[in-house]
């Protein structure tokens, strides 16, 4: 099948790419052509008019809970990858606090058959200790050898110091990541950021220390083993400080960051709003000032969701008692648009990178490239449009996002991955 997309904008920061006003031709998901299309070309072709939006590579999401197996009443692998697809992205990376674990080959499997066949790849970050229970190490071998991208014990910071040397030890054989919760267990359990706010709220707090303390242990461990570390959904001023001072020392680190850290504080809690509540906590203006800092500077060097989907039911429980997290697949690349592309924080280059190419560096995943021969992987945006999120129209099974009706500019808009398309709420084998 032969499908043109016309008067787009090819923007591929890796390739030094920005070609305005330029065509596409695809056959069956290969990339045929670029570049104005003749009749030739044209004869029985599906014709896209996208005038004035910009073709990236494909994004990717690489911190996501899909809830199966175990919870498939709040998501499964086939309606997050939907709500990736519907978010714009075209691969996302699951993480391993499902029921049971990913902590064996079977579990892999399951998720990776479930996935096969849907447009949106589906990356497996495996658990970095049984059960995530932090006493005794996963078995690596079996999970690289299944295809697993990176471990975790996501939920929760792997528990001692003991434990992570080992799996450092294991992971850097394999050249991938241990990715970090980090939070020190003994300082949390409470349901807000520790401040005014959380005295005034009369809610159990949560220090930003308990964060800090782990990043630093995680970072002098990376120092000392060679092992790489990622650091899950930063949220501190200081915690960025040390991701940047230990970069300029060359340790092995990178971080990713929310858009509900950079762009929501622990202020709008006051309506007691569970949609609100998740972990690492909403933090303080000044948390949120140097995050956009590292987020210009390269400090940060991903902005992944957290998706975490939770039933209505759970999150309606009172405030201390709700479950942590929120949806955000849908709202991740308006929210990171309008927040930062459009207030001039971030360069489109720079929000590219962030999305589609340096997610998939960090778990060795090849970036999608703009060349003939090469299989189709984009991400179609419309910079400019302004649109008012609609929870209620979410292909996610949970609906939990706080922010409803929020207005936004730009979204994406369509993708194309594995020879399928999803445009205009569709999808389409092309």
């Amino acid at each position: 099948m032969k499908v043109i997309l016309k008067n787009v904008t090819l923007f591929h920061p890796e390739q030094n790419l920005d070609e305005k006003k330029t065509d596409i031709l695809l056959t069956d998901g290969i990339i045929s052509k670029i570049g104005k299309i003749n009749a030739d070309d044209s004869a029985d072709a599906k014709i896209f008019d996208l005038t004035g939006k910009h073709i990236v590579p494909g994004f990717f999401d690489m911190h996501v809970h899909l809830r199966e197996p175990g919870r498939e009443d709040e998501e499964t692998v086939i309606t997050g990858c939907n709500a990736a697809a519907n978010g714009g992205f075209t691969g996302i990376a699951c993480m391993p606090n499902t029921e049971p674990a990913i902590d064996s080959a079977e579990v892999v499997n399951l998720i990776k058959k479930q996935a096969k066949d849907h447009l949106v790849d589906v990356a497996v970050v495996g658990a970095a200790t049984l059960g995530r229970k932090g006493e005794y190490i996963s078995p690596m071998a079996e999970l690289i050898e299944s295809g697993a991208v990176g471990f975790s014990d996501d939920g929760a910071a792997i528990k001692t110091a003991g434990i992570l040397k080992r799996a450092f030890e294991y992971s850097k054989m394999y050249n991938v990541p241990i990715i970090e919760h980090c939070e020190d267990e003994t300082l949390a359990g409470g349901a807000m950021n520790e401040g005014i706010n959380s005295t005034m709220l009369g809610l159990p707090p949560i220090p930003s220390v308990a964060e800090e303390l782990i990043v630093i242990r995680d970072i002098l461990m990376s120092e000392y083993t060679g092992g790489k570390i990622h650091i899950a959904h930063i949220s501190t001023k200081k915690s960025v400080e040390m991701v940047r001072e230990a970069k300029k020392k060359g340790i092995a680190v990178t971080a990713e960051v929310t858009p509900h850290h950079f762009t929501l504080t622990d202020d709008v809690l006051k309506t007691y709003d569970t949609n609100f509540k998740m972990n690492p906590p909403l933090r303080t203006k000044a948390d949120v000032d140097e995050i956009i800092l590292g987020l210009q500077d390269g400090t940060i060097d991903c902005i992944a969701s957290d998706h975490a989907p939770h039933s209505a039911e759970e999150k309606e429980a009172e405030f201390e008692h709700a479950p942590n997290g929120i949806t955000g697949l849908e709202t991740q690349i308006g929210l990171a648009l309008t927040e930062l592309y459009h207030k001039k924080i971030i360069s489109l280059e720079q929000l590219v990178k962030k999305m589609a190419v340096n997610p998939r560096k960090i778990l060795n995943i090849a970036v999608p490239k703009f060349e003939t021969g090469q299989p189709a992987n984009f991400t179609v945006l419309d910079l400019n449009e302004i649109w008012t999120v609609e929870i209620s129209k979410s292909k996610s099974k949970s609906k939990n996002s706080p922010f409803d009706k929020r207005l936004l500019t730009g979204r994406a808009v369509g993708v194309v991955n594995k020879a399928k398309m999803f445009y205009q709420d569709e999808f389409t084998n092309i």
